[in-house]
């Protein structure tokens, strides 16, 4: 699942509270699982000028960048997280940690082939899916439009939930993940 339905997904369903903070925590919790990926292959890309076919080929399943995307997509780890925030009633630790384990359920069930070992420390294992958010091999072409609609739901309910800025954020990410979205049914 692509990054902006993670935090419109996310922020919908965890970011009820008291409250502009519990928000931001579960768009936070969203994004956080993706950073390392975006920030190593940012790096790869733009500063050291490495091809994307190496940067999304051979670098994104190297053993070296599947040990940080191990830790940063631990189920383990984000419901330790979760159980802490429930336990402490914490409802920023909650929407935090909520929205990120979602995340990782998401993509769980949805990585083709391209998958992370979220069940680190205690095993490096990858889940591989028969489903894909974007291999239309994999079956991307049912997946994608029915993505963007949950994305279309979840913007719906942080506009009745949100003044001026979060709408316009939410309208951007929305925009963000339709784009993304029309760029996978077209190239793969």
């Amino acid at each position: 699942m692509n990054t902006p339905a993670h935090i419109l997904i996310g922020a919908a369903l965890f970011g009820r509270g008291p409250g502009r903070a519990v928000v931001a925590a579960a768009a936070i919790g969203a994004v956080l699982p993706d950073l390392s990926l975006y920030l190593m292959a940012g790096w790869a890309l733009h500063v050291q000028q490495i091809p994307p076919s190496i940067v999304f080929d051979e670098l994104y399943f190297s053993p070296a960048w599947q040990k940080v995307f191990a830790v940063d997509n631990s189920l383990v780890l984000w419901g330790g997280a979760l159980v802490l925030g429930l336990a402490l009633r914490k409802p920023v630790l909650m929407a935090f940690a909520g929205s990120g384990v979602l995340h990782l359920l998401l993509d769980l069930l949805l990585h083709a082939g391209d998958g992370r070992p979220h069940f680190w420390p205690f095993s490096d294992w990858v889940f591989d899916s028969p489903v894909s958010y974007w291999d239309s091999h994999h079956h991307a072409s049912i997946v994608v439009p029915l993505s963007a609609m949950i994305c279309v739901l979840a913007f719906s309910v942080l506009w009745r939930r949100s003044g001026w800025i979060g709408r316009g954020g939410g309208a951007a990410l929305l925009g963000a993940e339709i784009w993304v979205a029309y760029q996978w049914l077209m190239f793969f």
